[in-house]
């Protein structure tokens, strides 16, 4: 699971938030969550994140 540069992170935002993307393993998730309260997460699969908005993005499960 290679990192993704900080200076990649710093421009990174997501298509449905516009929120900042911090990296988790071989996804990015969102810093602040969407309309629905969830927040996005996005794979990143051979160095390249994926950045689809919706039909690719999962959203996290709630945590209690």
């Amino acid at each position: 699971m290679p990192k993704l540069s900080p200076e990649l992170l710093s421009v990174l935002r997501c298509p449905v938030t516009g929120s900042p993307l911090v990296q988790d393993g071989d996804e990015l998730v969102t810093t602040s969550a969407d309309e629905s309260g969830q927040k996005l997460r996005y794979r990143i699969e051979d160095g390249i994140p994926l950045l689809l908005p919706r039909h690719d993005a999962a959203p996290l499960p709630a945590s209690d």
